[in-house]
């Protein structure tokens, strides 16, 4: 599912309970030795990433146990909350399509909206008033058996990672009633972009300083 507020997964555990599925996060393991933090992770039965495996397929062996299990795993793709200035799903990360190509699990498009308008991204403080209603859909399975039997190469897991977000970005057109951007938004690219323009403008600074100098 998507992902645009701190809170949003206490609003869709309530709607994937309610399907009688109980829902498995997946969250960095870390945090799974911290505290009472890491106590009700466990209690609760949620599922640890190790992101310091230099495999990434062990670095989900656990996602994939509890798939074969039989469990309902939610996954967040973007792997944080989106920085589209708009609250549209943004690129994700290849995990969930990586646990969906080695299972061959069905994969479900969920989109969520509401939760966002509470506590925006990255706010400290909620917005109590007015009321706020959070909207959670589900749609389809996803078709991703043209990528069954072909190597996890990075172009294969990309391709079926973008696969998953443009279903869950469908989802969320219909929620909002509104129409995602072509594109999604790539902080990668941003960052980039961000760097040249930075380095643009220096230069522009520098060269009207070597003029006054000149004068």
């Amino acid at each position: 599912m998507n992902h645009n507020s701190y809170i949003d997964p206490l609003g869709y555990a309530h709607y994937q309970y309610n399907t009688g599925r109980v829902p498995r996060f997946l969250a960095k393991s870390g945090l799974f030795r911290q505290g009472f933090v890491g106590a009700a992770m466990r209690g609760t039965g949620q599922i640890p990433v190790y992101r310091e495996s230099t495999d990434a397929l062990s670095a989900f062996r656990a996602a994939i146990d509890a798939v074969e299990r039989g469990e309902c795993v939610a996954f967040y793709p973007e792997g944080t909350l989106t920085r589209d200035p708009d609250g549209w799903p943004m690129t994700a990360k290849t995990g969930a399509a990586r646990v969906a190509l080695q299972t061959r699990c069905p994969v479900i498009p969920v989109a969520q909206w509401g939760c966002n308008e509470l506590l925006p991204p990255y706010a400290r403080k909620p917005r109590l008033l007015p009321r706020k209603t959070h909207r959670v859909q589900a749609g389809p399975p996803v078709d991703l058996s043209r990528f069954y039997g072909k190597e996890m190469t990075a172009e294969v897991l990309k391709e079926a990672t973008e696969v998953i977000m443009a279903a869950v970005t469908r989802q969320l057109e219909e929620i909002r009633g509104e129409k995602a951007p072509d594109t999604p938004y790539d902080p990668r690219r941003e960052r980039i972009e961000q760097r040249l323009r930075t380095q643009a403008q220096t230069r522009r600074t520098h060269g009207k300083q070597a003029e006054g100098q000149g004068t």
